[in-house]
C-alpha cells in the first residue's frame, strides 16, 4: 500500500430522532459488512450501521439520549454467536448502561443505553463484552461521540467561537491492521501479549491524505487500537526534502477543556486516550504536513510504516484565522481536591501467567474496592515492568497527580478516564467517584491484556443498580425505546469543573 495515496474520508454524523420524554434518540445495528481497505480488495468487518468507524453521534450537552444497539452479527468463523456490549467510554452512566462486561448483548438481541450527556468532550462507543473485547473493536466495533461545548463551559463564552468549528473541527480515529494479500483481517494477539499491526487506518483508510487551507483546524483524535501507543507529532516537509517540526496547540483532554491552551511538538495517546490539538496551516500554504509516530517503547514492534499517520496537503485562500484564546475554563484547584480525600488505594499490575491486578484475575463475584458515594480518593497504579498499561477508570474523572519516573507533562493535567503506566512506574491520580452508586470496572485498556484477565471493579455506595439489572432482548425490536427499569435518584452531585469568568479571573 502507498502512503498518502487514499483522500480522508470524515465521519458519517449519525442524526437523532425526537423522543418524546425530550430525548435525543439514536438506533445503531451492529452488522457484517464489506469494506475496501486494500484497492479492489472486500474486506470482511464487524460494523456499527455499516461503517468503520462507526457513525458519528454529535450531543448537546445536558440532552440526554437512548440508543438502541442492535446485534445482527451472526456467528463467527468457529460457528459461534458474536455476542457484545456497548461502553460509551469516558461518560459517567448508570451501571445498567455502563458496558458491564458480563451484561452480553447476544446474536438476534438489542439493548436501550440512556446517557446523561451531562459533560461536554470527546467519548467513543466500542465493543466491551468479556474475554473478546480485542477480537470484536479489532474487527470493527468503534465510533466516536462527542458532546458539545458550551458557551459556559469557558472562561469567556465569547471564546467559544475562536475554537475551529464545523468543517475546521475534525475527529480522527488511529488504528493498526494486519491484513491477508486478499485483503482479509488477520487476528493475532502474540500469545495474550498485544496486537501492533502495520497498515494505521485514520477513520477507516489507509495513511490517508487530507486537503486543507492555510488557517487553523481542531483535530479530536483517539488512540483507537488494541495495543500500541502513540507518539504524535506534525513535521512540515520542504522542498529539499527536509522535515520540520510543526507545534501541537493542545487544548482538551478526555474528561474535557484543558484550563488553557498547551503547545507541545510531542504528544502521547495511549490506548483509548482522546485528545483535542489545533494545527496552524497558516505558514504552509502549498507544502505538505505529515503526522507521523516516532518509534520508542510503546510502539514495541519499531515497525517502520507504523510510524507513519497521515498527511496533510495545505493550500491557500483561508479567510479568517482568530487566534486561540488564552484561558479556555477552570478546573477546581488542587489544594481543594487533596483537602477532600478520604481514602487512598493502591494497585499493581503486573504478568504471572495472566494478567493480574494486585495479583488477581477478573472475578465478576468479588469487590476490590468500596468507595463512598461522591468521595475524593487517591489512586496509585503500579507497573512491574515489560509493559505500558493504559488504565481506564469507569465512571470517574481523575486529575494526574503526578508520575515516579517522569514529570507530569503539561497537556496531562486536565480531567482524564486513562491513564498510561510505562514500565516500572508509579502514577497517581485523584478524584471524585459519582454521581452514581454501583458496580464499575477498571482494567487495562491494551485490549489484548483486559481480555486475559487484567480487569477488576470498585463499587460506589451500596443502593445502586446491578449492572445486569437490564439484560438485551430477543428481536424483533419494538418501535417504541424501552424505558428504564432502575433510575435512582443521584446520590450527590459531582461537580463539573467549567470556565465562566467569575472563577476563571
Amino acid at each position: 500500500l502507498p502512503l498518502f495515496d487514499r483522500p480522508f474520508e470524515p465521519m458519517q454524523v449519525l442524526p437523532s430522532k425526537s423522543v418524546t420524554s425530550g430525548l435525543d434518540g439514536y438506533t445503531i445495528t451492529m452488522q457484517k459488512s464489506q469494506v475496501e481497505i486494500l484497492p479492489g480488495k472486500p474486506t470482511t468487518m464487524w460494523t456499527y450501521n455499516g461503517q468503520v468507524p462507526g457513525p458519528l453521534i454529535r450531543q448537546r450537552q445536558d440532552t440526554g439520549s437512548v440508543v438502541r444497539f442492535v446485534n445482527q452479527l451472526g456467528n463467527d468463523d468457529q460457528g459461534r454467536g458474536i455476542s457484545t456490549v456497548i461502553h460509551l467510554h469516558g461518560v459517567a452512566s448508570l451501571p445498567q448502561y455502563d458496558g458491564y462486561a458480563e451484561d452480553i448483548i447476544p446474536t438476534q438481541h438489542y439493548k436501550d443505553y440512556y446517557y446523561p450527556n451531562d459533560r461536554a468532550a470527546t467519548f467513543w462507543y466500542h465493543d466491551h463484552v468479556i474475554e473478546h473485547t480485542a477480537r470484536n473493536v479489532y474487527m470493527g466495533l468503534a465510533g466516536m461521540y462527542i458532546v458539545e461545548y458550551d458557551a459556559q463551559d469557558f472562561c469567556n463564552p465569547d471564546d467559544q467561537q475562536l475554537l475551529p468549528q464545523g468543517d475546521y473541527d475534525i475527529p480522527l480515529i488511529i488504528q493498526d491492521k494486519r491484513l491477508t494479500p486478499e485483503g482479509e483481517l488477520v487476528f493475532n494477539d502474540r500469545a495474550h501479549r498485544g496486537i501492533y499491526d502495520d497498515v494505521v487506518l485514520v477513520n477507516g483508510v489507509p495513511w490517508p491524505r487530507l486537503a486543507v487551507k492555510n488557517r487553523k483546524y481542531r483535530f479530536r483524535v483517539l488512540n483507537g487500537g488494541p495495543s500500541r501507543t502513540l507518539s504524535l507529532e506534525a513535521r512540515v516537509k520542504h522542498s529539499d526534502g527536509s522535515l520540520e517540526p510543526v507545534m501541537l496547540q493542545v487544548i482538551a483532554s478526555d474528561s474535557g477543556l484543558l484550563s488553557a491552551p498547551v503547545t507541545t511538538d510531542n504528544l502521547r495517546v495511549g490506548v483509548a486516550e482522546r485528545y483535542e490539538f489545533v494545527i496552524d496551516f497558516a505558514d504552509y500554504a502549498g507544502k505538505e504536513v505529515l503526522l507521523v509516530n516516532p518509534i520508542f517503547f510503546g510502539n514495541i514492534d519499531g515497525n517502520l510504516r507504523s510510524t507513519q499517520i497521515m498527511c496533510f496537503q495545505v493550500s491557500g485562500g483561508a479567510q479568517d484565522n482568530p487566534p486561540l484564546p488564552e484561558r479556555l475554563t477552570t478546573l477546581t484547584p488542587m489544594a481543594t481536591l487533596l483537602s477532600e480525600v478520604k481514602a487512598e488505594r493502591n494497585f499493581r499490575f503486573d504478568r504471572a501467567g495472566r494478567w493480574l491486578i494486585n495479583g488477581k484475575a477478573w472475578d465478576p463475584h468479588r469487590v476490590d474496592a468500596f468507595v463512598d458515594p461522591c468521595a475524593t480518593e487517591i489512586w496509585r497504579f503500579t507497573a512491574t515492568g515489560g509493559w505500558v498499561h493504559p488504565i481506564h477508570i469507569h465512571l470517574g474523572h481523575f486529575r494526574l497527580l503526578s508520575r515516579s519516573r517522569t514529570p507530569v507533562a503539561p497537556y496531562e493535567q486536565g480531567q482524564k478516564d486513562t491513564f498510561f503506566v510505562n514500565d516500572f512506574e508509579t502514577v497517581e491520580m485523584i478524584g471524585r467517584f459519582g454521581p452514581h452508586e454501583g458496580k464499575y470496572m477498571i482494567h487495562c485498556h491494551n485490549l489484548v491484556h483486559e481480555d486475559h484477565d487484567m480487569m477488576t471493579q470498585f463499587q460506589v455506595g451500596s443502593n445502586g443498580c446491578e449492572p445486569c439489572a437490564e439484560p438485551a432482548k430477543p428481536l424483533p425490536a419494538p418501535a417504541n425505546f424501552d424505558a428504564p427499569q432502575c433510575v435512582p435518584p443521584p446520590e450527590c452531585v459531582v461537580e463539573m469543573d467549567n470556565g465562566g469568568a467569575a472563577t476563571c479571573g
